[in-house]
């Protein structure tokens, strides 16, 4: 598969190393910074972006930049129709606009908090253990991560999405806080805290916590690679998912509609 890489930092990469060992070839590598980018955009630049991947005859897109251009990013690269990966999170409160463009223009977008699969998982035991703790009400729950200190965003996309998967199999919490607390917390607030330090990949906690013990479920990336396998295996599948017809075009697409 040709494959154009938009952001070409250090997880960019990383993500051509995995594209290339799983046969894969990247066309074209975009940045805004990188020296050693095919192409070096300034200025926000989105249509020089596009321009960029269609002539570079790229038949999906990975984009990994930055929370403030990703957007911009997105509405110049779906009108091109071809599958795009977008691992850059922050974005949430446009996923809603970006849905109805997609729709509107027979885009193709695929999406997560987390590209890794152990991630995906981690979700998955997580509801079941907020399900299962729902039945007794002496435990309280908390959640809390740290990932390198060149992250951008705070609290990490996939901390939120761990805060969904507790809310909905938890009734009991129906807010998320990610501040400090300058007062008592609320029995229905769920706090999402954050530290950012040195070169940490990620760590995400989910903490049952009672009177007599506390009970901890952990999930520790030991490098970024793993991100970067999971994003290139997504668009592979995206791809052909597409090409076979059980996707259609003009959907925002997530880890659940590839790996189910």
């Amino acid at each position: 598969m040709k494959i154009a890489l938009v952001g070409y930092g250090k997880m960019g990469h990383m993500l051509e190393m995995c594209a290339k060992r799983d046969g894969h070839d990247v066309v074209v590598r975009i940045d805004s910074f990188a020296e050693d980018a095919d192409v070096v955009v300034k200025d926000g630049n989105t249509q020089m972006i596009a321009r960029a991947v269609k002539s570079s005859g790229a038949e999906g897109i990975i984009e990994f930049t930055n929370p403030s251009c990703v957007v911009e990013n997105i509405k110049a690269l779906l009108p091109l129709g071809l599958p795009l990966v977008v691992g850059t999170t922050g974005w949430n409160d446009k996923k809603v606009e970006i849905t109805e463009m997609a729709k509107n223009c027979g885009g193709i977008i695929m999406t997560s908090s987390n590209f890794s699969i152990g991630v995906n998982l981690f979700y998955k035991i997580v509801a079941e253990a907020a399900k299962i703790m729902s039945e007794y009400s002496e435990y309280d729950v908390a959640t809390w991560e740290a990932h390198h200190n060149q992250k951008a965003d705070s609290p990490s996309g996939t901390a939120i999405e761990i805060a969904k998967q507790i809310m909905n199999n938890m009734p009991s919490k129906t807010e998320i806080v990610t501040d400090a607390f300058y007062e008592k917390p609320k029995a229905n607030q769920l706090h999402v805290s954050s530290t950012r330090c040195g070169c940490i990949p990620g760590t995400h906690k989910v903490f049952f916590d009672g009177v007599a013990d506390t009970i901890e479920i952990t999930h520790t990336a030991r490098s970024r690679e793993i991100f970067a396998v999971g994003a290139v295996k997504a668009l592979d599948r995206l791809t052909k998912k597409i090409n076979s017809g059980l996707l259609i075009k003009g959907n925002m697409f997530s880890m659940d509609d590839l790996f189910c």
